[in-house]
């Protein structure tokens, strides 16, 4: 096993070297797979817990300083790719509208602290018809995940308020939110707390009604957001993930990336009255299989009618199925859309992973939102 590893991440750095990091990430998650079931049995990496680490960047005191585990393994790999692939220019600041801001601020809590960027539509006079808590994915940070999603667009047409907090590079070393983590997957812990008390708080100081508060989220964001609705209901009244994973689908590092290449560990059963959701998740995603798209519906399906709809949109074919609870209102939509990478449907090129295509999943998901039932349905 350790000498198929280390052959592996040799050809992986080849790869890397070549100027092919996506094929170096295929490499080593099918070498930590290692068969599908065998992967779910294999041991952490020595210093797992220097990745999982907390703000500090301090080593595992229980592991010698020259072992390298996964973390450094990683880093090392993407400091030997081509910089024009591990490095992109600062994103502009998105288009505003007349009289709509968008404020920088920090907010503190006992499991840490963030900065994160509020759009405020610029509807005087107007109070906000809700508000969405967007996730940003691997790598990306605020400003390029709202220029990517056009969500500040959609927000102003709708008086919404927008929430994008940014992932520290001290919590995680390529800015993910940490879904595999067990520490980061309970109420009243770690990052579901810290974003559920800033969403509190946003909610308060800008006078956000009861009921009408959303998260979505994008690949590690969007499986932070299934976090959400699970540990936070009486927060967030819809979800929305696209390209993510279900709730607790894996432990570790090397869970998740057996997860990510759609071998999940089973996870928790589903709530008997789950928060309502919709998925978006594409059929050549090679970075997390649509397998997790599908199990993030199975486990927000309710009790109901079930419709199913085919489409095509920019010549590209995709399948809506929809769940409606017993007062014919949506509480479930997944939309399983044919040639789509890792990225986000109908999105605009100024942001990172994004497909124009669509279709535009933004859109479907304010509308989705918006149209949510209450809680009991």
């Amino acid at each position: 096993m350790k000498h198929d590893f280390a052959a592996a991440m040799s050809r992986a750095t080849e790869l890397v070297r070549a100027g092919n990091p996506a094929a170096a990430t295929r490499l080593i998650q099918s070498s930590l797979n290692g068969g599908g079931a065998q992967a779910q049995q294999m041991p952490q990496p020595s210093s797992f817990a220097a990745f999982t680490q907390r703000d500090k960047g301090q080593p595992n005191k229980d592991q010698p300083a020259k072992r390298s585990g996964l973390r450094e393994t990683l880093a090392g790999l993407a400091g030997k790719m081509p910089a024009q692939t591990r490095t992109r220019p600062q994103p502009a600041e998105p288009a505003m509208a007349d009289g709509a801001r968008f404020s920088q601020d920090t907010f503190s809590h006992a499991a840490g602290s963030r900065e994160y960027r509020t759009y405020i539509p610029g509807k005087s006079g107007k109070p906000p018809a809700g508000m969405i808590l967007m996730l940003h994915g691997c790598t990306q940070n605020p400003v390029d995940f709202a220029n990517g999603t056009a969500m500040n667009r959609l927000a102003e047409a709708h008086g919404l308020i927008v929430v994008y907090p940014a992932q520290s590079r001290g919590a995680n070393m390529q800015s993910c939110w940490n879904w595999f983590s067990p520490a980061d997957q309970e109420r009243g812990k770690g990052e579901p707390a810290l974003l559920a008390g800033m969403v509190r708080h946003v909610q308060a100081e800008h006078g956000v009604p009861e009921g009408k508060v959303y998260v979505a989220g994008l690949s590690a964001g969007a499986a932070m957001a299934v976090i959400l609705g699970r540990t936070h209901p009486d927060t967030f009244a819809a979800v929305g993930a696209h390209s993510g994973l279900a709730y607790k689908s894996a432990r570790d590092v090397p869970s998740a990336l057996a997860a990510m290449a759609g071998n999940a560990a089973a996870g928790p059963s589903a709530p008997d009255q789950p928060v309502p959701t919709i998925v978006f998740h594409g059929t050549s995603d090679t970075t997390v299989n649509v397998s997790n798209g599908q199990r993030i519906a199975d486990e927000a399906r309710v009790k109901g009618t079930e419709l199913l709809d085919d489409g095509t949109n920019n010549g590209r074919n995709y399948t809506r199925t929809t769940t409606l609870c017993a007062k014919g209102r949506a509480a479930l939509e997944y939309w399983r859309i044919e040639g789509l990478g890792h990225a986000w449907s109908g999105g605009d090129a100024a942001g990172s992973y994004t497909d124009p295509a669509g279709p535009d999943a933004s859109a479907e998901m304010v509308r989705f939102f918006l149209s949510v039932a209450d809680r009991g349905t």
